[in-house]
């Protein structure tokens, strides 16, 4: 046998070892750089741990409780019919015969088909999107918004929000030292932020929400920021989550007309992430676009300020997150940049055609006079009718206990409540090298099953604690899990306080 053969197969050719190319020393430091607690640490020791109890062994829990995630068919939610209706016709048009769809279905599918290349979701799409997807996209915005003009050539649909998100904010980034892009975000922030401006080698620039006043955006704290930044790079653009994630509050009208007025004043490009605008359940609160407010601030702001607004599938009352769907709308972006986004978009040829078409039923559902509306009505009051009232009961149960602190969930699909960690829990944490709250949301898990994500993983204030959590779980899991939250942080507070 040729010696050479076995040497080969084992990395090695004449007795010598091939070093790899891609070690940690040659990886891009930008990719090391970034962190994504939503799927962090915590998660993957929830994946270790669930395999333990399918391999038969022992925990004083039955099941890990996923409560980590904005996932709401992983939660038990049910798809709303209609869409899946819609989606499948448009995957398997042999469909079209059965009598078992109804007809509102199948003219939309067959709608869809006609805009697809050989009347295919098999095929590609325009780097945009399909063109009669995009005008009922602009149609939705323009009776959302009361009749504020909305142009579909603006329209431009996108692999769920977050590729929106890190596609215009490649067109953001650019420049040195002291010239380099600083992004302004809400701290607590979504995660994908900070990692998108980690990868893109940025500048992160915090500005906080204020937790006394129900994680409200204050305008003080906005120009405090700004004028901080300013001394070692050049802040271009502002971020804002409404409603919120992970903080779960709804912006005001008056607080959105302030935010713009900054971003006019200080030249900045606005990006704002309204995925969760179906997600409002305090009755004192309402979604307000950024776009409609900048359109009621007369036309000095609305033919100058850019905005880009993202929406998704995978939010709202239908979440739908496998399937990748999302848009967003660009308003008064340079001609010449808007071909190199144009261009950048074209580079990944085209969002999944199957997400395309969840994001058309979305803006484009039943309507009162069709036979299909009634159970569509139902499904959809239903998922929202039942987030309400578990925003509320996160809110009132987490709020009965002793060194927990809970904000009103006014929208999105998450609570950030604050927990207090003894000084002695604290020193433990420091001593094992970790952050306070994941050495809390570590135990939560090892001891209960409950996986939630460290605060810290989101950003918060210096010797604040927090967990983010979704309200996703059925009522009777949610019960579960805010009564095991309970126990463990008043036995987490005897242990370290010695506390009775």
């Amino acid at each position: 046998k040729d010696s050479r053969v076995d040497d080969t197969s084992a990395g090695r050719l004449d007795g010598k070892m091939r070093e790899k190319t891609l070690t940690m020393d040659t990886l891009n430091p930008q990719v090391k750089a970034v962190e994504y607690a939503v799927r962090g640490p915590i998660v993957l020791k929830a994946g270790e741990i669930e395999r333990y109890l399918e391999e038969g062994g022992t925990k004083p829990f039955s099941e890990v409780i996923k409560a980590n995630i904005g996932d709401a068919h992983a939660m038990g939610q049910q798809p709303i019919t209609f869409l899946r209706q819609v989606v499948a016709l448009c995957t398997f048009p042999e469909l079209m015969d059965s009598p078992s769809f109804p007809e509102d279905a199948k003219w939309r599918a067959r709608r869809i088909l006609q805009g697809c290349g050989g009347h295919s979701l098999g095929s590609y799409s325009a780097s945009p999107g399909v063109e009669c997807i995009r005008k009922d996209i602009a149609a939705y915005i323009e009776q959302r918004d009361e009749g504020v003009p909305s142009d579909w050539e603006n329209i431009y649909l996108t692999t769920g929000a977050s590729d929106g998100i890190m596609t215009i904010l490649r067109l953001l980034v650019s420049g040195k030292d002291s010239s380099r892009t600083g992004v302004m975000i809400p701290i607590p922030q979504y995660p994908l932020y900070s990692a998108a401006i980690s990868e893109m080698d940025a500048v992160q620039v915090n500005y906080y929400l204020d937790e006394d006043n129900c994680w409200a955006l204050d305008i003080n704290e906005l120009h405090r920021a700004y004028q901080a930044a300013k001394q070692h790079c050049q802040p271009r653009v502002i971020c804002i989550i409404n409603p919120g994630n992970p903080t779960g509050q709804v912006q005001s009208k008056k607080c959105i007309e302030e935010v713009l007025h900054f971003a006019y004043e200080e030249n900045l490009f606005v990006m704002s992430d309204e995925v969760y605008q179906d997600n409002v359940y305090a009755p004192d609160c309402q979604f307000h676009s950024f776009k409609k407010v900048l359109y009621e601030m007369g036309p000095e702001y609305f033919s100058s300020v850019e905005l880009v607004s993202f929406h998704s599938t995978s939010k709202g009352y239908t979440g739908e997150c496998g399937f990748r769907g999302g848009y967003m709308e660009v308003i008064n972006m340079d001609p010449e940049v808007k071909a190199q986004l144009v261009k950048l978009l074209s580079v990944r040829l085209c969002p999944p055609l199957a997400g395309q078409a969840a994001m058309d039923v979305i803006v484009n559902p039943p309507q009162p006079e069709e036979h299909t509306f009634k159970q569509f009505h139902q499904e959809k009051s239903s998922v929202l009718g039942a987030l309400a009232e578990k925003a509320k009961l996160t809110e009132q149960i987490l709020n009965a206990v002793p060194g927990i602190k809970c904000n009103p969930v006014q929208g999105a699909m998450y609570a950030f409540p604050r927990i207090f960690i003894p000084p002695k829990a604290v020193e433990e944490a420091k001593a094992l090298g970790m952050q306070p709250d994941m050495l809390y949301c570590l135990r939560l898990l090892e001891e209960t099953g409950i996986c939630v994500v460290p605060g810290s993983g989101f950003g918060q204030k210096d010797r604040t604690y927090h967990f983010r959590m979704t309200i996703l779980p059925s009522i009777e899991k949610l019960n579960v899990l805010l009564g095991k939250v309970r126990d463990f942080h008043i036995s987490f507070l005897k242990e370290y306080s010695g506390l009775e």
